[in-house]
């Protein structure tokens, strides 16, 4: 991705955020120097903030996403069952852009469709290997009543409404109707690792720096 676009985008996502009447924690709008400065350094070792994907295709309007991290834990606290143990975040759907199949290694998390259309989770159950099981539908929890979902079954979560989704549940979901506020509810996040897609897919997409960043991605303090 072409680094104006993604700052096209960000723009445009922070927009869309604040109209919902939500309010995002000052480091949303640092710039990159100051977000750079020692000061912030758990904020990028906790990998918090900005993060827009089109998993390397080149076409964000079909496949991508846009996100933001507001809070995290980190795998030693996740592993000692005690401290930050969860994460939390913002993702921006729009309508019938795909964020595509996939399921996590160890993150639990609730999908909760925060406002905008309608948000529909297409699932799938794993084989033994966990690899995506064609033909195995699951279980899930929908804001404390369990719901079984055939193979290839499409959840439609209306404002308002969430899904529990368990390491082993494969999903992928888009916008309908008009794009949608998303928040996420999990243990402790690592997109680095925790991330299977199916067909593969990289987690990350490259950046062309065609310009100066408006805003650092999460994957700009990676290293």
């Amino acid at each position: 991705m072409q680094r104006s676009q993604i700052n096209d985008i960000l723009r445009a996502a922070d927009d869309f955020i604040r109209a919902q009447g939500v309010a995002l924690p000052p480091f949303a709008h640092l710039d990159p120097a100051a977000l750079s400065a020692g000061d912030h350094a758990e904020i990028r070792a906790r990998r918090l903030g900005w993060d827009v994907t089109d998993y390397n295709r080149g076409d964000f309007a079909r496949l991508g996403l846009a996100l933001f991290t507001l809070r995290n834990g980190t795998e030693a606290e996740l592993r000692a069952g005690r401290g930050m143990v969860y994460a939390e975040k913002l993702l921006i759907s729009e309508v019938d852009q795909l964020s595509p199949m996939h399921r996590h290694l160890v993150k639990t998390e609730d999908i909760i469709n925060r406002s905008g259309g309608r948000l529909v989770v297409e699932l799938f159950g794993s084989q033994p290997d966990g690899a995506r099981d064609p033909e195995a539908g699951v279980s899930v929890m929908c804001d404390g009543i369990v719901r079984d979902v055939a193979a290839g079954g499409k959840l439609v979560l209306r404002t308002g409404e969430s899904v529990t989704l368990r390491p082993g549940d494969w999903h992928a979901f888009w916008a309908e109707g008009a794009r949608c506020l998303i928040g996420e509810v999990s243990s402790v996040n690592d997109d680095v690792t925790d991330n299977l897609f199916d067909p593969p897919l990289p987690r990350f997409a490259e950046v062309v720096e065609d310009v100066a960043p408006w805003r650092l991605l999460v994957s700009d303090y990676l290293g």
